[in-house]
């Protein structure tokens, strides 16, 4: 079919285009910043317009000689945020209408039944009312909390875990949530498209498992490796200042923690399964939580090394970071990223940073690296008592010192994995290429992702000696190839 996604830029729309491109469909999407979208591995799959769902005119040449409209747009950032959602859903239902659309899909959220809804909520079902009121056949997929690295409230849900091993919470953490995998959204989703014309309501939508916020964020630390949370429940504490709380310790926007934690107040459970009498749950059934979670953390957003984490991932599935998710998704990972230009040749510059460790050394502060490999022997480590197998070369899987060779990439690149003791995941990254005008451009990355509130305060305590370990690394090897080239060329 010929399928236009509004919401491109969004969390769900991103990754629903592949889905859709996979499928066979013909796809159209919709960005007012369509350069957000130059990095996506799809862009040459689909066809690219401008448009803005508040601007008539784009909206209308957006769904023309389209049959499905995929409504993916949420304003959440903005503190008119129904206004616009409730502007936009009238243009494109009344331009859907008379462009002879087939089908409109939505997501949604569910709504609890005899509630006072949440801003948030009472918005969404709003839009969704619009929709089906169109006179176009729509499907209104309700879902609660989405869990997949990159959704705003699993990203809530996974700083708030990691980062406070003892909290202090409201009531609402107690409320009843049915989530659903990612995975199992976009399986709905891509299916709702073939649905019979008469089809024109709402679907519950959630994964096999109802659980509390507080056993949500318990089986995520177990999930993840983190110690037992301990929790201490207060009888107040409003949603108000419950986001203040998530702003502080989490970098979540306060625009979009208000609404979601005004929205958890609610019990969201699916109130009914009729969707199954269309589509068929997946054929391997719909996803565990934890088996969710499990996915949602094999990926963070930086794009070298977390592909190598974990085989559970493949290329292209809907954990995958993508450039349009927001820059506080994806978890914590700390850089220390630096670079020099030589005029060593990079043969030369190779050269050295292939024989780095072992008796010839890290070219950087030596007591400071003995001090931490005692360290880690004392505390039960490898600490630098491996050394390395050859002093000039390198091969991938090996182990060099309180390392492990991760990737080389001969002469271009060395990755190593700290095996030391740590609370998180480490690597360092040593690279050269010839500079534009001569000698060589040398680059350096230290890269770290902590493992719950210890690995935050092991970063923030090691940094101020970055400088003399790191930068002195630098300076060091660079200066070593140009000796090493002089050497080489003198009488």
């Amino acid at each position: 079919m010929r399928c236009v996604v509004f919401g491109v830029t969004g969390y769900i729309g991103g990754r629903l285009v592949p889905e859709l491109i996979q499928a066979g469909h013909e796809v159209r999407v919709v960005a007012r910043t369509p350069a957000k979208l130059a990095e996506v591995p799809w862009l040459e799959q689909v066809e690219v317009v401008r448009g803005d769902v508040t601007d008539g005119d784009q909206v209308r040449c957006a769904v023309a000689d389209q049959e499905v409209v995929y409504y993916l747009v949420h304003s959440l950032a903005r503190r008119d945020f129904a206004d616009v959602d409730r502007a936009g859903a009238q243009l494109v239902a009344r331009a859907a209408k008379s462009a002879g659309v087939r089908r409109i899909v939505y997501l949604g959220g569910i709504v609890p039944p005899h509630a006072e809804l949440s801003r948030h909520l009472a918005s969404r079902a709003e839009v969704g009312e619009i929709l089906r009121a169109s006179g176009v056949p729509t499907v209104e997929l309700r879902a609660a909390v989405i869990i997949g690295s990159g959704s705003a409230s699993f990203e809530m849900l996974r700083y708030l875990s990691e980062r406070l091993p003892a909290m202090v919470t409201p009531r609402w953490v107690h409320n009843r949530i049915q989530p659903i995998a990612v995975r199992d959204v976009l399986y709905y989703l891509v299916h709702a498209a073939e649905l019979p014309a008469e089809v024109n309501r709402a679907f519950d939508v959630g994964g096999p498992d109802v659980l509390t916020y507080l056993t949500m964020m318990r089986e995520y630390a177990v999930v993840a490796g983190l110690n037992h949370r301990v929790v201490l429940p207060v009888p107040v504490l409003t949603p108000w200042l419950s986001a203040q709380w998530v702003n502080l310790v989490t970098p979540v926007p306060r625009a979009l923690a208000v609404p979601l934690i005004e929205s958890l107040v609610h019990e969201v459970v699916r109130t009914e399964h009729d969707i199954a009498a269309y589509i068929p749950d997946p054929p391997e059934g719909l996803t565990p939580y934890r088996c969710a979670v499990e996915l949602a953390l094999t990926r963070i957003r930086n794009a070298d090394v977390p592909t190598r984490w974990s085989d559970a991932s493949t290329e292209g599935a809907p954990s995958d970071p993508l450039p349009t998710d927001p820059d506080w998704s994806g978890g914590s990972l700390y850089e220390d990223v630096r670079q020099h230009h030589t005029w060593a040749d990079p043969d030369t510059v190779w050269a050295v940073i292939e024989s780095i460790g072992g008796e010839n050394g890290w070219y950087s502060f030596p007591l400071a690296w003995s001090l931490r490999g005692w360290i880690d022997r004392i505390t039960g480590g490898v600490g630098l008592r491996r050394g390395r197998k050859h002093p000039q070369r390198l091969r991938s899987g090996e182990s060099l010192d309180w390392w492990r060779v991760e990737h080389i990439d001969r002469p271009h690149l060395l990755r190593l994995r700290a095996e030391m003791r740590l609370p998180g995941l480490a690597w360092l990254e040593l690279g050269v290429e010839p500079a534009p005008h001569g000698g060589s451009r040398y680059h350096q990355r230290a890269i770290f992702q902590p493992h719950g509130l210890a690995g935050h305060l092991y970063w923030k305590a090691i940094s101020p000696f970055h400088s003399a370990v790191f930068g002195g690394m630098v300076r060091n090897i660079t200066s070593t190839a140009e000796r090493t080239v002089a050497d080489r060329t003198s009488p």
